[in-house]
């Protein structure tokens, strides 16, 4: 499957402009045969916590509209992210359209709380996976990254893990850090799309990546290309977790035994030999 990884310079909390950047990429990714096509984080506003002008009612959504009906006019399947007011709670979205309806819908599990994000938005509460074409694809939203727990859960049935973000500069060594990281962990491929640009006082730069079930980058380090393509294939999955069935000494059950009893605590303060 061809995917394509965007890098938008997201014109802060304006929709209209930010509608006209993504049928540009649309338009550009279609034209190279691009299957799946992923946006950034909250693509349409940036990372905004005025959630009165970026929640929309997924009814009713303009957003969800436009989207929907690009991927069934150009016959692709479009990630981007979103945030939705439901019943006046807000939720930070992770979602994917293909052949004009709605076939992902997921709800970002960690609000970015050093950003005050938890006091605006509703954390969810789900994992979940959606097959696209020959591919098992997963996704998650920008902090949901440096927590790797929920990213072995969804691993047993993910051939494909998506991070979209708006990762600002300053911390960008933590971004491709990770993201490298959960593919070594869990040996599939994992694309993380962020944002570039400047929003609301904070920097982005060119880091879009892919990574293999290897941990190999398929992307060129800091490439200014507002577009590149990565071609993800099951098979290479596969055969990595058959030569290196590394996931299957994970002792689930022990993990979870720790957790419950907490047994760190129980750990003398000092030992002495």
């Amino acid at each position: 499957m061809k995917v394509g990884l965007t890098q938008m310079d997201i014109v802060w909390e304006d929709k209209e402009k930010n509608m006209e950047k993504a049928g540009k990429f649309i338009a550009q990714a279609a034209g190279q045969g691009v299957e799946l096509l992923v946006f950034p984080e909250m693509t349409l506003t940036g990372f905004t916590m005025n959630t009165e002008y970026a929640g929309e009612e997924m009814l009713f959504s303009p957003t969800i509209r436009f989207f929907k009906e690009q991927s069934a006019r150009n016959h692709m399947a479009i990630a981007f992210g979103f945030v939705e007011n439901f019943g006046g709670e807000f939720y930070n979205k992770f979602m994917i359209v293909s052949g004009g309806r709605v076939v992902y819908d997921y709800d970002k599990i960690h609000p970015f709380n050093f950003g005050e994000e938890g006091e605006h938005y509703i954390g969810g509460h789900e994992l979940k996976s959606v097959a696209l074409n020959s591919m098992q694809v997963a996704g998650f939203v920008c902090y949901d990254l440096r927590f790797p727990e929920i990213f072995q859960l969804v691993s047993d049935q993910t051939d494909l893990i998506i991070v979209i973000a708006n990762w600002p500069k300053e911390r960008i060594l933590h971004w491709e850090t990770l993201l490298r990281a959960r593919a070594i962990e869990n040996q599939c491929y994992v694309v993380g799309v962020n944002r570039i640009g400047k929003g609301n006082g904070l920097e982005y730069i060119e880091s879009s990546m892919a990574f293999d079930p290897m941990g190999e980058r398929l992307t060129k380090a800091h490439s200014k290309s507002g577009l590149m393509l990565v071609d993800v294939d099951v098979n290479q999955v596969e055969k990595c977790r058959a030569q290196y069935p590394f996931r299957q000494d994970r002792q689930i059950e022990f993990y979870e035994s720790l957790y419950s009893k907490n047994l760190l605590s129980t750990v003398p303060e000092k030992i002495i030999v």
